[in-house]
């Protein structure tokens, strides 16, 4: 008796993840859990350097500004409830002093810059089409910071706004980066807050606009969709998959759509070099009984070995 239904993938024949990669993660909450995984398993990325970004044209900013290098100003910053914040960043960045935020902002803008002259892999995964347009100035922000909600316009982004952002975030990235390998995912997060009617019209769109992107483009350009959103939707179409909020994935459903995402995208040359990066992250959690038994002083000796033989072979690798 079948009690899921399943969704098909097969592994890429090309483009996959090795040591050797260097993946640029950036969008949603979820796109972190694909990142945490990664940085688990020492593979070499950067994750959100702006923060969690929800919306595609966010992303659109960031990336835009990170290309031309086009540096933020005391006027581009604000200051509300004792800290400054940037309309494009999340509240992770806000400091207490607009030095902090400008040095931290334009750190950030030099880093995504160079990443995207290096990368490898780009993941961009998109949480909602629901935007806030911040009325003063009309233009759409990244983050609210809690600002009284009158000073915002709610907007839902068409389908054809999307497909025009990620048409433009793609083209410029393969301007600075013709190599590099976009994957494309929904994330599984539900936007109740925005409502569960809501939240389905705006999943619908960016999945219809990801569509829209890729159906005229060949996968030799590059470009790719992993169904994030659909495994949880269809495959873990169950309670038990969610956090107590019953809005995120709980740990198990984070660790088997990372499991997929491994059979797809991941290098089967770096599965042993994976184990053994994961025996070593398991060896630093170990907790002894006795510090000085000569067990335990073996062991360490053993882990050290373990970890000079990874940084020889992979240098970038760090415990």
């Amino acid at each position: 008796m079948k009690l899921q239904t399943k969704i098909p993938l097969e592994k890429q024949s090309h483009h996959l993840i090795d040591y050797t990669a260097n993946v640029l993660l950036l969008g949603s909450c979820f796109v972190e859990h694909i990142g945490e995984k990664l940085s688990y398993y020492k593979f070499q990325n950067l994750q959100n350097p702006f923060g969690i970004l929800f919306h595609p044209k966010a992303i659109e900013t960031l990336l835009a500004k990170a290309f031309s290098k086009n540096l933020y100003l005391e006027t581009d910053i604000f200051l509300h409830d004792h800290q400054w914040h940037c309309f494009d960043s999340h509240s992770k960045l806000s400091a207490t002093s607009k030095e902090k935020l400008l040095m931290d902002l334009n750190a950030q803008i030099h880093i995504t810059h160079q990443m995207l002259r290096t990368a490898s892999h780009l993941v961009i995964t998109l949480g909602t089409a629901w935007v806030y347009r911040f009325i003063e100035t009309d233009r759409i922000v990244a983050n609210c910071h809690k600002l009284p909600q009158k000073q915002f316009k709610k907007e839902l982004l068409l389908i054809e706004t999307i497909t025009k952002t990620l048409h433009f975030v793609t083209d410029l990235v393969k301007s600075i980066n013709p190599g590099v390998t976009i994957i494309f995912t929904v994330s599984p997060v539900r936007h109740l807050k925005d409502g569960f009617i809501e939240n389905t019209q705006s999943k619908a769109h960016l999945i219809a606009a990801i569509r829209q992107l890729l159906s005229p483009r060949v996968q030799s350009e590059g470009l790719y969709y992993f169904p994030s959103y659909e495994i949880m939707m269809d495959e873990l179409r169950d309670y038990r998959f969610y956090k107590e909020d019953m809005i995120h994935p709980n740990s198990t459903a984070v660790n088997i759509i990372w499991e997929k995402f491994q059979q797809v995208w991941i290098s089967e040359k770096a599965y042993n070099t994976m184990d053994d990066v994961d025996r070593v992250q398991k060896g630093l959690k170990h907790k002894p009984f006795s510090q000085d038994s000569k067990a335990h002083i073996k062991f360490l000796q053993d882990l050290k070995n373990k970890k000079d033989i990874l940084q020889q072979q992979f240098p970038h690798i760090t415990f």
